[in-house]
């Protein structure tokens, strides 16, 4: 029977595939995709849930040029959803928003209380912000997608651009590639391939293509640098070709530097903007709330304090920072996976946050004693008073100041207005800053000291690398160059992997690949770290074509490594500057402003009461003050029955506060990092732990020094 062309082809070919270790990406791709993207995007599919559950309640049709803009930030972040879908949750979340206040305004008005008309205000602005937030998240989502998948751009280049060098082969180098890349990139590169195995696409390069244009407006290097890379494939010459392949690593890593300097001096204006009308103008604007609160005649209430300061300002500077993070380009950050770690079960682990409520919630209950206070059960059953003065407790300063010193207005009780309330409600904040602090210092804190540790050990790696080319180029077989470069890292932390992969060889008989990456005894198990597996893995790879290429794959990726380090380390002194300037006010001017403020606040608190109780003892129109009138005059005007409790307006700062630490330490992480989950935990961690302490300790101090100063001033009228 006469053999066709056809099957001559096949059978060579099954015979070339078998003989250099080539692997059908079918065998990995098509039948894995789904589970892994559903692995990989647990935010990404919460907010699929909810759009799946509630997105089809309510039927909108978009213009076209907005269904296409949302649609393509879905596509960007893969999230299987209609940008109509996106929509209709936008506009339910805000109508939600609208029902829970009205029955919010309408249990208020049937408990017989006035028209609450600021609450009614506060909730169509609250409305309006939900529905912007949700209608944005698409944006937001792909931003996020862009952000991790853009820190792993120069890695990836690379590995595509060494794998090339010696196998000119674009499927076999993105296969590879998408292997060893971390996610989100590796999710899209498994992408690529995924649609030229159901057809979508004919070919890779038209597959990546299109992928690519997903880019164009937030990465054109990274685009040109993949145009280069293809290009090689039709280089006459091996010189040529690995000249274009150098040339496409080269574009990528200047592209993102001059894109990062930019950056760097773009944000400066915006992030003192964030700083001004984000903490120092509400802050200042809470010293006015007890003037304020009189002056629109009991019309500002605890609640609205609470909705304004915890939920309105905080949403506005979440915003303001979103516009430039949206702004930051791509291909500088934090590439690494957290999951790789060994330390990673203590990172996802829930034990902290049981650790860190059975501490925090007695110290919340201690913030709440006021109010327990003023419940007969509790103070019949412990056989104490409601209140007590200071005199009654053995202190003569404010002997007869009480202690919570509630306020009886009608059938309503308000306060608490005194001393004793007010340092007190600093338990509030201690105990939520204190929650959030220790549960990520216990999740971070091993993973972030092996973290460091690896990164010593890459800092290290990255020249050892050199030697092992070095060797491989002068002939030593590459079983026997682990022993070689041992011997010549002696007191180095490399020097422990070598004479692993060596022991492995020489005592246990061990092929090479399985004495780095046996799953039981290969030394990469205790070395956890993206660059010695990858480099370990080229290596592999190489050494099939021979010691000559392994030597020039090594030599490559310690150079372009060593390029890389170099970049990063100048983006961070761009940085610097800036991100310590936010920094420093994050956890030192604004708790000290913020403390002091809460201090003028009871200081007032204290005058108002005084002059209450002296209006009290001198009867009906009050004593005259000499350039004043009389003292009831004064109090018509100056009631403390209508201001804001200083207990609450200490609660809503520490809380304010709070929030803005989450929100700016986010954002400065992103900005110096990208994003990176572990870093912006052990950050938080650090700057709760330093801005609430100091803003605990100045309001302590200021409360009871500007009280007392008030006290003596007033001692006279007395």
């Amino acid at each position: 029977m006469m053999v066709t062309t056809e099957e001559i082809l096949k059978k060579y070919s099954r015979k070339i595939e078998s003989e250099i270790g080539i692997k059908k990406s079918t065998e990995i791709y098509s039948q894995d995709y789904e589970q892994f993207k559903q692995d990989m995007l647990p935010d990404m599919s919460r907010y699929k849930r909810w759009t799946d559950s509630l997105g089809n309640a309510i039927k909108i049709k978009l213009s076209a040029k907005e269904n296409a803009k949302i649609q393509r930030h879905l596509d960007i972040a893969h999230l299987d959803i209609t940008a109509s879908q996106s929509a209709s949750l936008a506009l339910i979340a805000m109508l939600l928003t609208l029902f829970v206040t009205f029955t919010l305004v309408l249990s208020i008005n049937l408990l017989g209380e006035s028209f609450p008309i600021m609450l009614t205000f506060l909730g169509f602005i609250l409305s309006g912000f939900v529905y912007y937030y949700v209608y944005s998240m698409p944006d937001r989502l792909a931003n996020i997608w862009r952000l991790k998948a853009s820190s792993q751009m120069i890695p990836a280049i690379l590995y595509i651009v060494i794998y090339m060098k010696h196998t000119s082969n674009l499927e076999r180098a993105v296969q590879f590639a998408s292997e060893h890349l971390e996610i989100p990139l590796a999710l899209d590169f498994k992408k690529v391939l995924y649609d030229v195995e159901t057809g979508k696409y004919q070919t890779v390069k038209q597959s990546l293509d299109a992928y690519l244009e997903t880019w164009r407006d937030y990465s054109p290097e990274f685009i040109e640098s993949f145009h280069l890379i293809e290009s090689s494939l039709y280089e006459p010459s091996d010189t040529q070709r690995i000249n274009t392949l150098e040339r496409a690593l080269q574009i990528i890593l200047d592209g993102v530097y001059d894109k990062m300097l930019t950056y760097s001096r773009e944000i400066r204006s915006p992030l003192t903007n964030i700083y001004m009308l984000g903490i120092i103008l509400p802050t200042l604007a809470l010293a006015l709330l007890p003037l304020a609160s009189v002056v629109i005649a009991n019309g500002l209430k605890w609640y609205h304090l609470i909705i304004i300061f915890n939920l309105i300002i905080p949403l506005g500077v979440y915003f303001m920072t979103s516009e430039i993070l949206f702004k930051r380009p791509g291909g500088y950050g934090e590439n690494s996976n957290i999951k790789k770690n060994p330390q990673y079960y203590n990172f996802i682990s829930k034990k902290p946050w049981a650790i860190a409520g059975l501490i925090c919630i007695p110290i919340f209950i201690i913030g709440l004693l006021p109010f327990l206070f003023q419940s007969d059960f509790i103070t019949n059953l412990l056989n104490l008073k409601n209140d007590y003065t200071f005199g009654e407790l053995g202190l003569s300063f404010f002997e007869e100041q009480l202690l919570f010193d509630f306020k009886k207005v009608g059938s309503s009780t308000i306060g608490p207005f005194g001393l004793a309330g007010i340092i007190l409600s600093l338990f509030i904040p201690l105990s939520i800053a204190l929650f959030f602090s220790l549960a990520y210092k216990l999740k971070t804190k091993e993973i972030i000291k092996s973290r460091k540790e690896t990164k010593e050990l890459e800092h290290e790696f990255t020249s050892t690398l050199f030697q092992l080319g070095n060797r491989l180029g002068d002939g030593v077989p590459a079983e026997r160059v682990f022993s070689k470069v041992a011997e010549s890292t002696q007191g180095q932390k490399t020097q422990s992997f070598f004479q692993l992969v060596n022991q492995n060889i020489q005592q246990l008989g061990m092929p090479l690949d399985d004495a780095i990456f046996n799953s039981q005894r290969g030394a990469i198990i205790y070395y956890p770290s993206a660059l010695i597996s990858t480099s370990m893995r080229i290596l592999i790879e190489s050494v099939k074509k021979g010691l000559k290429i392994a030597a020039r794959a090594m030599m490559s990726i310690s150079d372009y490594v060593k390029n890389i380090q170099k970049i990063n380390d100048r983006l961070r002194d761009l940085l610097a500057e800036v991100v310590s300037d936010m920094r420093s006010n994050m956890v030192f001017l604004a708790p000290l402003l913020s403390g002091i403020i809460v201090g003028l606040t009871s200081m007032i608190a204290l005058i108002l009461n005084k002059l209450k109780s002296l209006s009290n003892l001198t009867g009906e129109g009050g004593a005259e003050i000499p350039g004043l009138g009389s003292m009831g005059n004064i109090i018509d005007l100056f009631d403390i029955t209508g201001i804001v409790p200083p207990y609450f307006v200490q609660i809503s700062i520490g809380i304010y506060l709070i929030e803005i630490i989450f929100i700016l330490t986010g954002t400065l992480v992103t900005v110096d990092s990208g994003k990176d989950e572990l870093q912006e935990k052990y950050e938080l961690s650090r700057n709760l732990k330093r801005g609430l302490t100091l803003y605990l300790i100045t309001t302590l101090l200021s409360t009871i020094m500007l009280t007392g100063l008030a006290a003596v001033a007033l001692s006279g009228l007395g």
